[in-house]
């Protein structure tokens, strides 16, 4: 896991944070029809309560003015028809819109999620885990709030806005025009607002994935924590981390409180001068009672949306930052895919060669210089070198974990790029040194290795890893063995993963040191088993005991990147001093 501050910034087609929530809308494409239902009821909901205060008029203009209990009666229902009928719209708007809001966010949640899988490793190298999860979780939620809500009651208090001040100039135009033009210095407070907002939501999001990252690294690594006694210096680093998250967060809400006082006090100012000046048309006989009284309510329907206006533009902007950090991601391209006519192998001989290999995990850095070998079927090459000499990453390059720089990696002749990936993969089974087990089942963490294998084959498998262990565990098979596999021991962990490489019999497998937290009785065991296992199976080795090697029929040394030898162990015992070197040291 990387532990750089801030993740890198790949090229991206969203040139801006507009653009970037703009291309948002394909996720609402399936929801249009929902939407609209939603907006229809929302129009006709906002379209009764606008009819009230019209209402109210009428009665205090009519039977009140003239005392006509009959008509003031007509009038009551009528209003409370009006609010029923607010109200069961009001119902259908909010079914619908979080109806189309849990959509859109499952189809972007799921979307991202299979663009992290399709990405390279390289990509996940580079990236902060915790970077990625803040993504698919706090920032996929604050693009569902404003897609979902923030620009739905855009549209609809905008609408309501203009369709209320146009009431209002034609009930009194001289008051109706005042109030339309306070939107004036509504508009400059946004204006000066949003700038700055966007790039403290920023900031504070890039914070919150950072500290996300601490916490997953504190959890995966409770253990070393309290083995070196560092729960305190730990805590004093996460506590930095939640103190900058806490200072940009009460940083954010200044900005939003202050400029949420000025929305309040401009319609406050307003409807304060609405009433004096009212007042005095009402007494000059310019406007009657009902007249003042259906203005007043009116504009007092104005206070929320622009109450609401700051809530909505902070979420904008939170929106927009979230979505230029969700296509960082989603613009990346994966670079490890299917070429195009590329082809599925059903059968396969298992003859495994490397022709004049170049790699390097940045330019003008090569970790492997021209390697040449040829792997026979049923062959089982050792690959033995000094920590760095490019063990791994010769092994990582036949399943296509990385791309070759330069030279070409084939099975039966064939490009290892020219095929699907599906078929390579289901070809060349993998165990790596550091055993990756997930929070499921032993069955389905050892299914991974082939999703149809039966009952009969995953025993042979587990015998194979000398993991019969797991039939021990308190739901055999069934048990779930926690994130990690923390609940077992190294060893343990091992023998799953490596059960896991050969429980589908692929016909190419690659094993990365899968015996390193073996005991030297366990161990022993293992191999036996194995060797069965690697007589019919084209295999590339990674070793570091000298045990282990007597698997192999051929031991390639690397040194320094380079093939520098190959042969039999015994032959590279008494022709290559490097390779002795390393066995003595082992």
């Amino acid at each position: 896991m990387t532990t750089t501050a801030a993740p890198p910034q790949p090229a991206r087609r969203s040139s801006s944070k507009f653009n970037a929530l703009w291309r948002m809308r394909v996720y609402l494409r399936p929801y249009y029809g929902v939407t609209a239902w939603s907006m229809v009821a929302a129009v006709l909901s906002t379209a009764a309560s606008i009819a009230i205060p019209l209402l109210i008029q009428h009665v205090i203009d009519g039977p009140v003015r003239h005392g006509d209990t009959g008509g003031l009666f007509l009038l009551g229902g009528l209003a409370i028809l009006l609010g029923v009928c607010e109200s069961a719209l009001s119902f259908v708007r909010r079914w619908a819109q979080s109806a189309s809001s849990a959509g859109m966010e499952a189809r972007l949640r799921e979307d991202l999620y299979a663009h992290l899988q399709r990405l390279p490793i390289e990509f996940h190298d580079r990236w902060q885990s915790g970077q990625l999860l803040s993504r698919a979780t706090a920032d996929l939620s604050s693009i569902r709030r404003f897609l979902s809500f923030g620009l739905f009651f855009f549209v609809l208090n905008l609408a309501t806005y203009i369709a209320v001040s146009a009431l209002l100039i034609h009930l009194y135009w001289p008051l109706g025009l005042f109030v339309t033009l306070s939107a004036i210095p509504l508009f400059l407070i946004v204006r000066r607002f949003t700038a700055r907002y966007f790039a403290a939501s920023r900031e504070l999001q890039d914070a919150i994935g950072d500290l996300t990252t601490r916490v997953e690294e504190a959890a995966q690594g409770i253990r070393v924590i309290r083995a070196f006694g560092r729960r305190d210096h730990m805590s004093e680093h996460f506590a930095g981390g939640a103190r900058h998250v806490h200072d940009l967060g009460v940083g954010k809400t200044r900005m939003v409180a202050r400029t949420l006082s000025q929305f309040d006090l401009v319609p406050n100012v307003t409807l304060a001068v609405v009433l004096v000046a009212g007042a005095v048309q009402v007494a000059h006989g310019r406007l009657t009672v009902g007249t003042l009284v259906a203005f007043v309510a009116l504009q007092v329907m104005l206070v929320w949306p622009i109450d609401i206006l700051g809530w909505i533009i902070a979420n904008a902007q939170e929106a927009m930052s979230a979505s230029v950090r969700i296509y960082e991601v989603l613009d990346t391209p994966p670079s490890i895919v299917d070429r195009p006519g590329a082809v599925s192998l059903s059968t396969v001989e298992g003859r495994l060669r490397f022709a004049g290999v170049h790699f390097g995990y940045e330019p003008g850095r090569p970790i492997l210089r021209g390697i040449d070998l040829e792997v026979q079927p049923g062959e089982t090459v050792a690959i033995v070198g000094l920590t760095g000499s490019g063990k791994t990453t010769l092994v990582s390059l036949v399943p296509r974990l990385y791309d070759v720089d330069a030279g070409a990696i084939t099975i039966d002749g064939h490009d290892v790029r020219d095929l699907t990936l599906d078929s390579l993969r289901r070809i060349v089974g993998t165990a790596f040194e550091d055993p990756t087990l997930f929070s499921m089942s032993v069955r389905e963490n050892l299914t991974l290795g082939r999703t149809g294998a039966t009952d009969a084959e995953i025993a042979e498998a587990l015998e194979i890893a000398q993991a019969g262990f797991a039939y021990d565990l308190p739901w055999g098979l069934d048990t779930r063995i926690g994130e990690q596999g923390l609940s077992l021991s190294g060893g343990q962990r091992q023998r799953l993963a490596l059960a896991r490489a050969v429980v589908g019999r692929p016909r190419i497998l690659v094993l990365d040191d899968p015996l390193s937290a073996l005991d030297v009785h366990t161990e022993a065991l293992v191999e036996s088993a194995l060797s069965t296992v690697l007589a019919g199976t084209t295999a590339l080795l990674v070793v570091h005991r000298p045990s282990t090697i007597a698997l192999a029929d051929r031991v390639a040394f690397l040194d320094g990147g380079r093939l520098a030898a190959i042969g039999t162990h015994s032959q590279l015992l008494a022709t290559c001093p490097g390779y002795r070197e390393v066995l003595r040291g082992a």
